[in-house]
């Protein structure tokens, strides 16, 4: 069977999550690539070091977002939203928004590539860290959003 996802499932499955896919496009070309985030219920935390997809959202800042659950071909849940990208560039609001994404990430004991170990020692000693080598967090407030699933008859 095939369906619609409820507001609600759209957030459990947003909250469940810690991978998804970003699109960003900067006027030529399309680029689409797993990031590891957090979601608060308003929007997505995220970070990555400076490269293509930083400098193609700071130059359209529209981008589209993808988040799958699947279970087999037959039972899944897809996300997708469309949002803006905002970096966040106040030490303050940066502090709490990588602690957030730390926090969660560990809780869920998420890949070694989310870079968890680097934020956590910038967390520690903010001051240590190179201005060049710190991650850049941004967030993604949501426009719109919309999910779908299909869910096999048969399943226990």
């Amino acid at each position: 069977m095939l369906g619609v996802l409820s507001e609600e499932n759209i957030d459990q499955l947003l909250e469940s999550g810690s991978t998804g896919r970003i699109g960003c496009y900067d006027g030529e070309k399309v680029y689409i690539v797993p990031v590891s985030y957090a979601y608060n219920g308003t929007y997505l935390v995220a970070h990555s070091a400076e490269g293509m997809k930083i400098k193609m959202m700071r130059k359209n800042p529209e981008i589209c977002f993808q988040v799958d659950h699947i279970e087999s071909g037959r039972n899944w849940q897809s996300v997708v939203l469309w949002g803006k990208y905002e970096e966040v560039t106040d030490p303050k609001e940066r502090y709490y928004a990588m602690k957030f994404l730390v926090g969660r990430l560990m809780h869920i004991q998420a890949s070694e590539t989310a870079g968890v170990q680097g934020m956590s020692r910038e967390l520690a000693n903010p001051d240590e860290q190179p201005h060049e080598l710190k991650p850049v967090v941004y967030r993604i407030r949501i426009k719109e959003r919309t999910g779908r699933f299909e869910k096999d008859g048969h399943a226990h």
